[in-house]
């Protein structure tokens, strides 16, 4: 089946991902940090948003994903899709800033929102859809006799 909000949002993540990491890497390469962060907190920072993207994308995919295969694609799901990604595009400009800002809060609370919205429509799908489906009926199961008069040799 083809999921076009799903592989559109991974394709996006990919991205988003690979701009991450050079932001940390670039940012290495001018401290001089090969392993870590050196003790430098900007690259603590980066790597930090770097990580929080790897943290919550997966299960954010996985559950786009099936509820995409539960009901199709619809305008509620490519909102949520979105909703998604532009949190935590913002998460990473907000974690450079001075605590609190909007950035950072909005980003991580738009994020869960996201989830919640995901995690809560899954679940409800799954009993929604078992009550909607008839309960299947026991087929009883004709076994064969074995012949008596078999002749061995």
């Amino acid at each position: 089946m083809f999921l076009p909000i799903t592989l559109t949002i991974a394709g996006a993540s990919a991205l988003l991902t690979i701009w991450l990491a050079l932001r940390v890497s670039h940012l290495r390469r001018l401290r001089g940090v090969s392993i870590g962060d050196g003790g430098d907190e900007r690259v603590a920072i980066r790597m930090r948003a770097h990580a929080n993207f790897a943290e919550y994308t997966p299960i954010f995919l996985i559950l786009l994903a099936a509820v995409e295969l539960a009901v199709g694609a619809n305008l509620w799901l490519w909102g949520i899709a979105i909703l998604f990604m532009l949190s935590r595009l913002a998460h990473p400009f907000g974690m450079e800033r001075p605590a609190p800002n909007a950035f950072r809060m909005g980003g991580i609370a738009l994020t869960w929102l996201a989830l919640l919205a995901l995690g809560g429509w899954a679940i409800a799908l799954t009993y929604l859809r078992s009550a909607e489906t008839p309960q299947r009926q026991e087929v009883p199961v004709i076994k064969a006799e074995r012949s008596a008069d078999t002749t061995r040799s």
